[in-house]
């Protein structure tokens, strides 16, 4: 029976392709502040300023490809049960060839009502409307969790946690909560993988965590080639 591997992505897996992450310097996100296009209040004070920003965050994410990471990822399909669940908003994951993908944070190329946050459906292009309207007739919003929302896949992620046999860290400093915190609902005693060239928040995770420091696109393969051979089922 095929081992059930769960992958955790975060930032800098897409940063290997080119996405500006929060820190970056001189990215998207160090022309816009936070509070001005990422809460709810921004929404409704300033929508056309978040909808500009949250076009121009499609248009960036649409001119980039997966990289070596995302790549390498699709191979493991063939020999584990793999489920990923990632921080990240944009479509790289699913367009390298990867399935079975939960996405905590929302995905850019998707929109919801404005009053119903179960009303969520596909944008055509990648330009949103400030007219454009939800099936429900409310005004689309970009589906994304803005900070000061809830995360409403987060139990369904701890969920597919709980049943790892294998949990894999990818690019994230394990800063972001509620997400950070799947590591503690983990097994302690399974193989616990960790692949980032930064200084991630460990403490309290219970077990050994193997960690690989590298960036995604050149530590990724690296560890599928080490699964694969370690605990592989064809």
């Amino acid at each position: 029976m095929r081992k059930k591997l769960v992958i955790f992505t975060g930032a800098g897996m897409s940063a290997d392709s080119g996405i500006s992450t929060f820190r970056d310097a001189d990215g998207l996100w160090d022309k816009y502040r936070i509070e001005d296009v990422c809460t709810p209040e921004a929404l409704l004070k300033n929508r056309n300023i978040v909808i500009e920003f949250y076009n121009k965050r499609r248009k960036e994410i649409y001119e980039k490809s997966p990289n070596a990471a995302h790549k390498a990822l699709v191979e493991l399909e063939d020999y584990f049960d793999v489920e990923i669940i990632t921080q990240n908003i944009d479509n790289l994951h699913e367009r390298a060839g990867s399935h079975n993908i939960t996405h905590l944070h929302g995905e850019i190329g998707r929109l919801r009502s404005s009053v119903n946050p179960d009303v969520i459906f596909d944008l055509e292009g990648e330009e949103q409307s400030l007219t454009l309207k939800a099936p429900d007739g409310s005004l689309a919003r970009p589906h994304i969790v803005f900070f000061g929302e809830a995360v409403p896949m987060f139990e369904r992620a701890v969920e597919i946690a709980r049943r790892a046999d294998i949990f894999v860290v990818i690019g994230t400093s394990l800063a972001v909560y509620p997400a950070a915190s799947l590591l503690y609902y983990i097994d302690s005693s399974i193989p616990k993988y960790l692949v980032d060239p930064g200084e991630p928040d460990l403490r309290g995770v219970a077990g050994k965590i193997n960690v690989i420091k590298e960036r995604a696109a050149s530590g990724v393969p690296l560890l599928v080639k080490h699964l694969i051979k370690e605990y592989g089922d064809k």
